[in-house]
């Protein structure tokens, strides 16, 4: 898996989480301005991690370095 964001099947960034206890720090790179609606879809992305991963996210819009997540 590689961790990418995908708008419309298009890469638009890239993403990586680090978890401490129930803490999930998602850090995102966007390639480009987010709208505020991209925004707030990015966001309720992240709600889902962590409704998957059983923890509470927390999003930082910053650099990634990108890396397989295998």
């Amino acid at each position: 898996m590689r961790p990418v964001v995908l708008v419309d099947g298009i890469v638009a960034g890239v993403w990586h989480q680090r978890r401490s206890g129930r803490k999930i720090h998602i850090t995102v790179e966007p390639f480009a301005k987010l709208t505020a609606k991209r925004r707030k879809e990015l966001d309720a992305q992240v709600q889902r991690i962590g409704e998957v991963l059983e923890g509470k996210p927390a999003m930082t819009i910053g650099t990634v370095t990108a890396r397989s997540h295998l």
